[in-house]
């Protein structure tokens, strides 16, 4: 100030011609300095600028959907929720309401308002910073794709040269198409106004009136301050401005207006993103995103077409919750008695599975991988490793079957004992009966290094001889020993693979109860194959991926092998059904259609299981804490647990299926039996049993009368 005071009492006192000269040389010397200094100034603002030439390259982040068998939205990978429309897409009220209330003279500016640029400047003189406002749409559009959001004058000088570029290069249609498909609207990361009307109304931005026009319109400056659900009453106002803005710029006449504010507020929000199938989503997630990289799922705007089906998965859900929260609790009683009041396990912590595969084609229409997924993302239908218990049985009754066994053989249910020779484990010979074996093992009874096993039956009993088919109806354990033993325990796990189970097998004696370590997804995939005439196909959740131009990415193509006779898996799918008609899976006969399945417990309680299956879908259950712990109940068991909730959801699943039987492939026939020999039956035997045998294979001898 004392420079600039010192300098007028200089010029002052100069005589009035050198006043003159010297005033006008001291002015132009001012001038040129500015000049120089603005323009070294403009030039290093300008000399990072991009040029508006990359919007034409500029693709935005985009929304990728999910999309179940009915095209239903099932889950989103996002960023930025955002969808790319055509402007045509969007209707004229939406379009009309933004340009009247951010840029009125949009369609008759060349990229900038003269007159906002005069009133921000002045502000921003006030402040000493600048301040927002002033923006046509153009530059709105310029700062929002292009620069930082910082707010300084360098930054709006950049903002205005864009601007300008941005016009000499893009039609108005094309400048406001991007800029309502890039505009931001707060609700949790959403950008343009197909987002905004998702969320705000659960509806396409085609389906939105005048109302929700001028609604969203209304937010831009600010969506958190002038959200309808946080503040409906500034919301409510801003609405009332821009139509009236609308009707002053004659977008709409003033009944249209009067009618347009009468319209009710949104009061729910709305979410794309759906709370259910999150284990399946994830599940592809795994599968894609090696596939196509990071950037191109959350950010490529593809769509996901699934084999997921929401009218199965929703149940099934809800089901399985309910029964699970009533065995969690009764598991917490239990032990509550035999432990005191702190028991080992928590409330919450039993958890379950459930899947159902579409028996021809493998597509996964139904998964829920656990009670909680934000709890545990652990998928416990694909990454789990559960003993399988008596599901694993029908590996065992298809290697018989393979070998010559045939529904009505014979098989022995009776004590037997292994013992352990440093390299394999052995029948204990002689060890036919538990005075037997006691005498047999007292030898070694203080030998530390001898090993002994003796298997035995859930219900403690030996019924000795009896059917092939009886003995899986019953799930009789030493029955599935004595198989493995003659068969071998090598076909049982070569059955196994072939029939889809992925993980390593033991072939031990104790194969033939579920030792071994698989997940529900093997089971399931391996009984489809039964179910599936013999024929593996690899389950599958994706149908088909189509990028953001329409073009298709992937489209899956079964891959079908045929590992079994259509023979043979008929006969055991045929003894599966038995388990359901007259053994322990008898509870899913309330379904009045033909199921075959099969229970499973597994050692110690720590599993419970119910895989069962349709002509058309094969459904798998799981019950168990993640931890191994038993379940503390000795009474429990995969048909008295998990088997109701499978019951009620295939209840729910089914009832819109036709009902279909198992298709008979030619060279099986059908013989009336005595199930209690296997032998043809007699015209006054007291029960009969119409079985199934691959032709050449049936009985030809008669059952004794006297049986």
């Amino acid at each position: 100030m004392k420079l600039i005071k010192d300098l007028f009492a200089y010029i002052d006192a100069l005589p009035p011609r050198t006043l003159v000269i010297r005033t006008i040389y001291l002015v132009a010397s001012a001038a040129a300095v500015m000049v120089l200094c603005a323009s070294l100034i403009t030039r290093k603002i300008l000399s990072d600028i991009p040029s508006a030439d990359k919007l034409d390259e500029y693709t935005p982040s985009l929304t990728t959907y999910v999309y179940d068998i009915n095209d239903q939205v099932v889950a989103e990978f996002s960023q930025e929720k955002r969808a790319n429309l055509t402007l045509n897409s969007i209707p004229i009220d939406m379009r009309n309401a933004v340009v009247a209330m951010e840029d009125k003279d949009f369609f008759r500016h060349w990229g900038i308002s003269p007159q906002g640029i005069a009133r921000a400047l002045l502000r921003d003189l006030m402040h000493t910073r600048a301040a927002q406002g002033g923006s046509t749409i153009t530059q709105q559009l310029s700062r929002n794709i292009f620069l930082k959001p910082e707010k300084t004058i360098a930054r709006k000088i950049k903002e205005i040269v864009l601007a300008l570029q941005i016009e000499s290069n893009f039609s108005k249609q094309e400048i406001l198409q991007l800029y309502l498909n890039q505009i931001y609207f707060g609700a949790g990361n959403r950008y343009g106004v197909q987002s905004a009307a998702k969320f705000y109304f659960g509806k396409d931005v085609r389906e939105l009136n005048l109302a929700e026009c001028a609604l969203l319109a209304g937010i831009i400056p600010n969506p958190e301050r002038f959200s309808p659900f946080s503040n409906p009453d500034k919301a409510r106002l801003r609405r009332y401005l821009v139509l009236e803005r609308m009707l002053a710029e004659r977008y709409i006449t003033q009944k249209e207006m009067d009618d347009a504010n009468k319209e009710p507020f949104p009061t729910e929000r709305f979410t794309l993103l759906s709370s259910h199938a999150p284990y399946f989503v994830e599940y592809l997630r795994q599968q894609l995103e090696p596939k196509y990289g990071a950037a191109q799922l959350w950010k490529g705007g593809l769509k996901i077409y699934t084999t997921l089906d929401l009218a199965m998965q929703i149940p099934a859900e809800d089901i399985m919750e309910k029964y699970l929260v009533k065995y969690d609790s009764d598991s917490i009683k239990a032990r509550q008695a035999a432990e005191g009041d702190e028991p080992s396990v928590s409330s919450g912590a039993l958890q379950g599975a459930f899947v159902i595969l579409d028996v021809k084609t493998g597509a996964v229409k139904a998964m829920i991988g656990g009670r909680n997924y934000q709890s545990s993302k652990f998928n416990r239908v694909t990454q789990a490793a559960r003993q399988a218990g008596s599901t694993f049985k029908p590996f065992v009754w298809m290697a018989a079957i393979q070998n010559g066994y045939t529904p009505a053989t014979i098989i022995d249910d009776s004590p037997m004992a292994y013992y352990y020779d440093g390299k394999d484990w052995r029948l204990l010979e002689g060890a036919t009966d538990q005075y037997s074996i006691s005498n047999a093992i007292q030898p070694f009874a203080g030998n530390k290094d001898f090993k002994i096993w003796v298997p035995s039956d859930f219900d403690g009993k030996f019924l000795g001889s009896i059917t092939l088919r009886r003995a899986l109806e019953l799930s009789r354990n030493l029955a599935s020993i004595y198989l493995v033993t003659r068969i071998g325990p090598t076909q049982v796990v070569d059955v196994a693979h072939k029939a889809g189970v992925k993980r390593n097998l033991e072939a031990v004696p104790s194969i033939g109860l579920g030792t071994s370590l698989v997940s529900p997804m093997e089971m399931v995939s391996a009984f489809s194959t039964f179910a599936n005439g013999g024929i593996h196909v690899e389950p599958f959740g994706v149908l088909k991926v189509v990028d953001n131009q329409g073009k298709i990415l992937e489209e899956h193509v079964p891959d079908e092998q045929e590992t079994f006779t259509p023979q043979t898996s008929y006969l055991l799918v045929n003894m599966m059904k038995g388990v359901v008609q007259r053994g322990t899976g008898s509870y899913a006969g309330r379904l009045k259609r033909p199921i075959a399945g099969k229970t499973g417990t597994s050692q110690d309680s720590k599993d419970m299981w119910f895989i069962g299956m349709t002509p058309d879908l094969v459904a798998g259950a799981w019950m168990g804490y993640d931890d191994m712990t038993s379940l503390a109940m000795k009474d429990w068991t995969g048909g008295g647990t998990v088997l109701p909730w499978w019951t009620e959801i295939m209840e729910s699943v089914l009832k819109e299926q036709p009902i279909r039987d198992f298709p008979v492939p030619e060279g099986v026939v059908f013989v009336t039996v005595d199930p209690e020999t296997g032998k043809l039956a007699l015209p006054n035997c007291k029960k009969k049993l119409l079985d199934a045998f691959v032709k050449g294979t049936e009985p030809t001898v008669f059952c004794d009368a006297n049986h």
